[in-house]
């Protein structure tokens, strides 16, 4: 499992967050997305690395940028963010 957390420029309330996250639920390979307003991030979680194009692609069809990968992470298994409610 791969876990990587981008910068999002713009987002700004809870319409925002649900935008971000269904749209970048929708591209092919993604199993994960959990969005954080405060920090301006959204994390995606994948089998295999996603082609940063595909989330840039998904940021921009929400209205917003993509400002930067933060991290990149395989996994050995479980919950993008441990609680397993992920989208």
């Amino acid at each position: 499992m791969t876990v990587a957390t981008y910068q999002v420029e713009g987002m700004t309330c809870g319409h925002c967050v649900s935008a971000v996250t269904e749209e970048v639920g929708r591209v092919a390979g993604v199993s994960g997305v959990q969005v954080d307003l405060a920090a301006k991030a959204v994390t995606v979680t994948s089998e295999t690395p996603i082609d940063r194009a595909l989330i840039d692609a998904a940021v921009v069809e929400a209205g917003y940028e993509l400002a930067g990968a933060i991290e990149l992470l395989p996994q050995a298994g479980g919950s993008c963010c441990g609680s397993g409610g992920c989208h």
